[in-house]
């Protein structure tokens, strides 16, 4: 795999090929995430792509450190673009008055679940109030895509306490989850 801090570093430094192979490498992961997501569409994964790269772009400013960092990022923007698409079409079938987004990237990735996508979001949240690094390990698995060997990886940690940290999540998740039906 490509080492993007490395990449980051030299990007930083001027190298203009540097740069060029960064964004290829950047895109193509994300391509990736966004295929792990949508499980392999690839049409939807290129739209979710495109909405995820117009995230960094507007938000130039973000500074990426190194590779676990744009995972982390790139997870985190793959969630917000799931969770706010499931938001919106909520409202537009409530009359609201949103502009319905453009793509239609999530129409078939989403369809059906919305209900299911907006309880998990708020069951991470809760997750990331008590223990910030299992809602990351969910983001990354979850939303991008990532196996236990690559987030151990990404961590340097073993995938064996991986997953005794994924169990945890999903216990926790499993019971936010069955409450809110009980609700």
């Amino acid at each position: 795999m490509v080492d993007i801090t490395d990449m980051l570093g030299k990007a930083r430094g001027g190298d203009r090929a540097a740069t060029d192979a960064l964004f290829a490498t950047l895109y193509r992961e994300l391509h990736r995430l966004a295929a792990g997501q949508l499980r392999g569409e690839a049409a939807h994964a290129t739209s979710l792509v495109h909405e995820a790269w117009e995230k960094f772009a507007r938000h130039g400013d973000i500074a990426i450190a190194d590779r676990e960092h744009f995972f982390a990022i790139a997870a985190r923007a793959m969630r917000q673009i799931v969770v706010d698409h499931v938001r919106n079409r909520g409202a537009q079938r409530r009359g609201g008055q949103i502009a319905p987004i453009e793509t239609t990237a999530l129409e078939v990735a989403a369809e059906g679940r919305d209900e299911d996508v907006l309880a998990l979001d708020e069951a991470l949240q809760r997750l990331g109030e008590t223990d910030p690094a299992l809602a990351e390990l969910v983001e990354l698995r979850f939303y991008g895509g990532l196996g236990l060997e690559e987030i151990a990886a990404l961590r340097d940690r073993s995938e064996r306490s991986l997953k005794r940290d994924w169990r945890r999540a999903r216990a926790f998740l499993y019971r936010e989850l069955a409450d809110d039906d009980a609700d």
